[in-house]
């Protein structure tokens, strides 16, 4: 998949890392949004909780639900593709800028829960 410039740039859009710590306490006040950009085979084990399972091998912004106030959080295994989604996403004119470094591995390193 190829990530092209956001409109009217040369550059890649820029995408925020956000810890695990962050992400976890945004998403246990409601402020956040998880779109899990893992494949099917991978979400089958375990996801997010409350996350929205959009695999990145087929990955169209369009299908992101309206986060209704929240900020949209992009994850992955270990935070590569969701950086990838990130800037797809930008590039189609949506703000979602927000990634969760280190994916899923860093969210179960801090023992976070997972369904």
């Amino acid at each position: 998949m190829s990530v092209m410039p956001a409109r009217g740039s040369t550059h890649p859009p820029i995408v925020h890392d956000l810890t695990a710590d962050e992400v976890a306490h945004e998403l246990e006040a409601g402020r956040v949004l998880i779109v899990d950009v893992r494949e099917p085979n991978e979400t089958a084990v375990e996801t997010f909780p409350g996350a929205v399972l959009l695999p990145l091998s087929c990955f169209d912004p369009a299908d992101i639900p309206d986060p209704a106030g929240r900020r949209v959080v992009f994850a992955c295994r270990s935070g590569k593709r969701s950086v990838t989604a990130s800037q797809v996403a930008q590039s189609h004119g949506l703000p979602y800028d927000s990634h969760l470094a280190g994916g899923i591995l860093a969210w179960k390193q801090l023992g976070l829960p997972t369904e």
